[in-house]
């Protein structure tokens, strides 16, 4: 008998493993993975996020709008997977600091700034919300709610020439944010 709760209970295991999985794979097949990397300065960053479609849906706003992102909640910055921010040099974020390592990158919208946090905790699936308490920088950033329309999310580094500085640039819909980056 108690053979038999085993194999039932190790069968039971495997087939939710491979349904995970599954579920894994054909959620990126309608957002799917993308890596953004800037090398300069004597750093290396790379943000890994998943690009979601707009298809006609309201992204930012209000809750009660039927926004797919209301102001004022977690947002893990694409699908599936959190996104994660990779640096291998201390930077300057804002008028914080950020060690080099690796971590979940999120923000928290609202119609005229962001809150952009990076936290310790980068190894997540799925939209739940981040623990605050592993938050080691967060900072408040404009958004541009004028911004040329953009179908798909793209997270994408730019060199700020005027500032000496690198900019991670996040854009969907037509809300454009702008963090940035200075490496120490």
């Amino acid at each position: 008998m108690k053979k038999k709760v085993f194999i039932i209970s190790g069968s039971a295991i495997v087939v939710l493993v491979a349904v995970f999985f599954l579920f894994k794979n054909y959620t990126k097949s309608h957002s799917p993975a993308a890596t953004s990397t800037y090398q300069g300065k004597g750093a290396k960053l790379e943000v890994v996020y998943c690009k979601p479609q707009k298809k006609g849906r309201v992204i930012f706003g209000d809750e009660n709008s039927g926004a797919l992102q209301p102001y004022g909640k977690y947002w893990r910055m694409g699908a599936n997977e959190a996104s994660i921010f990779s640096t291998d040099k201390d930077l300057e974020i804002g008028s914080g600091t950020l060690k080099a390592g690796k971590y979940q990158i999120y923000a928290i919208p609202e119609k005229d700034n962001w809150q952009i946090n990076f936290n310790s905790e980068w190894d997540r699936w799925g939209a739940l919300e981040a623990n605050h308490s592993t938050d080691v920088l967060s900072i408040s950033v404009p958004a541009k709610n004028d911004a040329d329309d953009k179908e798909i999310l793209m997270l994408n580094f730019e060199n700020d020439l005027e500032n000496n500085s690198t900019n991670l640039i996040i854009h969907w819909d037509r809300t454009k944010v702008i963090v940035p980056i200075r490496v120490k």
